[in-house]
């Protein structure tokens, strides 16, 4: 089992980005996809207060 700082180690010299390339069509989503999304901001919210 790798601890965090191992994992860390592995990306060292790739770019940490917030945003990536997906698009989010709510008109094809179902409710596991709204709630996905929600989740997904909140989480950016957390790490942004961090």
């Amino acid at each position: 089992m790798s601890t965090i700082n191992e994992e860390q180690d592995t990306h060292n010299g790739l770019p940490v980005v917030k945003n990536e390339d997906v698009e989010f069509a709510a008109d094809a989503a179902d409710r596991d996809d709204f709630e996905a999304s929600e989740r997904a901001a909140a989480a950016d919210h957390r790490q942004e207060e961090s």
